[in-house]
């Protein structure tokens, strides 16, 4: 259970703050990064939930109301760095099951699309281009998280990797969802188009 009483404690004022561990970190270190994109991520799904309350896009509204949920676990798991020393507690970690829920939901919707045949520009419907935004945001994350995977003595849950990648494709497709079922459409990219 977490307790929120006092919402500022002063302990970061020097740039410092504590992981899940207790440990102390700079604000600056990529950990700290990959974790506060994440939670970057979830808040820009927040906004895309304020377009999705329609009919037709309820049953999308629920899994990203599910996503912003497991997008916590996801910075539980990365917040708490596996140092391979015992812990009061058991970690909450990423599984696969997670990621494979995201590919199976990326197939569901895709069965309702129209294959591409051409880029797509973000736009069409709010909640598209506000997924589109999610997305662009997940897959910074998934660099800074693929950055501090690479760092030396840093170790991350394997799964954390898979399902933040899944997660982007995830929300394209949600996105191209959302523009066909309001009606708004893909809006395509024209290469070359204003070069004359």
């Amino acid at each position: 259970m977490v307790v929120l009483n006092k919402i500022y404690t002063r302990t970061g004022d020097a740039g410092e703050t504590a992981l899940g561990s207790g440990e102390r970190v700079s604000k600056a270190n990529l950990r700290i990064a990959a974790y506060g994109t994440v939670d970057e991520a979830n808040s820009t799904l927040g906004i895309v939930r304020l377009h999705t309350a329609a009919p037709e896009l309820a049953r999308l509204d629920a899994v990203l109301l599910r996503i912003q949920n497991e997008l916590f676990d996801l910075g539980a798991d990365l917040c708490v760095p596996d140092r391979g020393e015992p812990l009061p507690y058991e970690p909450l970690r990423m599984t696969a099951q997670q990621a494979t829920r995201l590919e199976e939901e990326i197939d569901t919707l895709n069965a309702d699309l129209d294959p591409l045949r051409s880029f797509v520009l973000p736009g069409g419907h709010p909640a598209a281009a506000y997924l589109h935004l999610a997305r662009t945001i997940a897959r910074r994350a998934e660099r800074q998280i693929v950055a501090l995977k690479a760092q030396g003595g840093e170790h991350v849950n394997e799964h954390a990797v898979t399902y933040i990648n899944r997660l982007s494709d995830f929300l394209f497709v949600a996105s191209r969802w959302v523009n066909a079922k309001s009606g708004a459409g893909d809006i395509l990219w024209v290469p070359g188009k204003t070069r004359s």
